[in-house]
């Protein structure tokens, strides 16, 4: 009896932790982690759901992917960027401004008023290892159901180049070849995201500190069928290219 349990334990060791760490920081977590959209309020509906985005630094500072964020505003009709938050089992919409953004790297960082949030902790993703297992929470399918964020576990199959290769010429874009001339690494994901995902803190399931931010997923068939055929590989940008933003957001 003995050795079995010793196989046990030697088992989740290997597995990177207590299988009974994850829920405790996955409830950590959840606080942090928000909807990032717009709010225009004339329209219908007023609330635009784009992607996730997390608490950092101070608590008034939200990193989220470039992407989520809208090319433009209708000013005219006040549209704002907005953050969705869960406070006191209410949701709330608190007003964003655009700090900066990192196109490259597709990574941005908004600002926001009201209470602070609690800020996610961040780590050194240049110590991530292939095989390691992590953990990420956000919204896959938005805002439909209220403010309710999912968490999924995988592990990082590989750190590779950003440049995901093209089966014909035509279908390279000009960001791109952008990154066919100065790749940098990512972290491969065998888990399931969506495209509600962007944004999304990866982070490590013991400790809760943020190595990377969900970005993208591997599309196998058509955008339309990827919510019934999710291809299961997911993509993270190393939190390392974020720090240079939250320097601006201290200005």
């Amino acid at each position: 009896m003995r050795r079995s349990w010793l196989g046990v334990l030697g088992l989740v060791w290997a597995l990177g932790g207590s299988a009974d760490e994850l829920p405790d920081t996955v409830a950590r977590s959840k606080p942090s982690v928000v909807g990032v959209g717009t709010f225009q309020k004339t329209r219908s509906p007023p609330v635009n759901f784009a992607g996730t985005g997390f608490a950092v630094g101070d608590g008034q500072h939200v990193l989220t992917n470039a992407h989520v964020l809208p090319k433009t505003l209708d000013a005219a009709r006040f549209e704002s960027i907005a953050v969705f938050v869960r406070e006191g089992g209410e949701e709330k919409i608190r007003l964003a401004t655009h700090v900066a953004s990192d196109e490259v790297h597709d990574i941005a960082l908004l600002k926001i008023g009201g209470p602070r949030l609690p800020p996610l902790a961040l780590g050194d993703s240049d110590k991530v290892r292939e095989g390691e297992t992590y953990a990420f929470t956000g919204y896959p399918i938005g805002v439909v159901l209220g403010l309710h964020p999912v968490t999924h576990r995988g592990i990082i199959s590989a750190i590779t180049p950003v440049a995901i290769p093209v089966q014909q010429m035509r279908q390279l874009n000009g960001k791109m070849l952008s990154r066919l001339n100065a790749p940098y690494d990512v972290f491969q994901l065998d888990a399931t995201a969506y495209p509600g995902n962007s944004g999304s803190p990866l982070y490590d399931p013991r400790t809760g500190v943020v190595v990377g931010i969900i970005n993208k997923v591997f599309v196998q068939e058509t955008k339309e069928n990827l919510l019934a055929k999710p291809s299961g590989i997911s993509y993270a940008i190393p939190i390392k290219f974020a720090l240079g933003l939250l320097g601006k957001g201290a200005q």
